[in-house]
């Protein structure tokens, strides 16, 4: 064979796999989800909730494939999401005592978090508060990709 035949095969293979590894990543978090909770059971789950707060899609560092938007209610038990995120793999949902909207804002202040938990969906979820959690010392929640290190969404609740 010649050489720019070779070059040819090897960079649309490489490519078709690259390709094939962005979906997989992409698809795979989506196919393995449980099943969301209804609104009814987040709207139960947040009936005591304290404070309330809105994710939105147009946040510094939210972009296409990263973005969060809907209602978020935070109570003694449950940090619940009426609404919907961008699909992605190992969502942590964390408090923070300052507003987050960039990633380099999120590695700064990391330490002064609490992760609360894993998000396993992608429409609406509720995520349960460990025990002895002070929500009220804590002002935003932050959905972050451990995988990848990429900020998804935030709100300011307080």
């Amino acid at each position: 064979m010649k050489i720019k035949v070779i070059i040819l095969l090897l960079v649309t293979h490489l490519s078709v796999g690259a390709l094939g590894v962005g979906l997989g990543l992409y698809l795979l978090p989506i196919l393995i989800a449980p099943t969301s909770p209804t609104e009814s059971e987040v709207a139960q789950l947040s009936s005591e909730a304290q404070f309330f707060a809105t994710f939105q899609k147009d946040l510094k560092d939210s972009d296409y494939f990263h973005w969060g938007e809907g209602l978020v209610s935070v109570g003694p038990q449950y940090v619940t999401l009426t609404g919907s995120l961008a699909p992605g793999p190992d969502y942590k949902l964390y408090l923070s005592p300052e507003f987050v909207e960039t990633e380099s804002d999120f590695n700064r202040l990391k330490g002064s978090m609490l992760s609360i938990g894993n998000v396993k969906t992608f429409k609406n979820f509720s995520v349960k508060i460990p025990q002895g959690v002070n929500v009220s010392q804590f002002n935003t929640v932050i959905v972050w990709c451990e995988t990848f290190g990429e900020f998804i969404t935030s709100a300011k609740y307080q």
